[in-house]
């Protein structure tokens, strides 16, 4: 049974991304750029692995991260670390050209001593909080879904969009 009635397509387009120590300020002006691109409602996200040992490293840079010293680096990076706790962080922003709506998903977790399983980005190396899986393996289990950050986000979005639609608001 879906849970969710919304007809979403993903669309790939170069956005230019601002200077923020804030993932909210990041994704707003994204959203926006895009609409202008497309002139059509939009959903952006913007993530990032945030990691206490490390002072919320790589966090708002994940991706540049990732491209350059990947999971591996930040292993290194804590190989005498005695906490290795961390939290991903997902935003998603609606855009419609007047509204525009944040949608915030985290879930905490640590910091794996090895790469386990497969996935995306940094998914081998996080362990989420009530689990003794990474995300990695959880994606190869298919059960990263019950712990993800962007599930989290995506349904709190979902769930105010259905209630706008539902009551005659959007």
């Amino acid at each position: 049974m879906q849970k969710y009635a919304i007809d979403v397509h993903f669309m790939r387009i170069s956005l230019t991304e601002i200077q923020s120590n804030f993932l909210i300020e990041i994704a707003i002006e994204k959203s926006k750029s895009a609409f202008k691109k497309i002139s059509k409602p939009i959903i952006v996200e913007d993530d990032g692995l945030f990691i206490d040992e490390l002072k919320g490293f790589p966090g708002l840079y994940s991706s540049y991260s990732f491209e350059t010293i990947g999971y591996d680096g930040i292993l290194k990076l804590l190989i005498n670390s005695k906490t290795r706790t961390a939290y991903f962080r997902s935003v998603f922003v609606f855009y419609d050209g007047e509204i525009s709506q944040s949608f915030v998903g985290e879930i905490k977790g640590k910091i794996a001593h090895r790469p386990m399983g497969n996935g995306w980005g940094y998914d081998p190396i996080f362990i989420p909080d009530g689990s003794e899986l990474t995300f990695g393996q959880l994606h190869q289990e298919n059960r990263k879904a019950d712990f993800s950050h962007r599930a989290q986000a995506l349904g709190k979005f979902a769930d105010w969009y259905n209630y706008k639609k539902d009551n005659n608001m959007y």
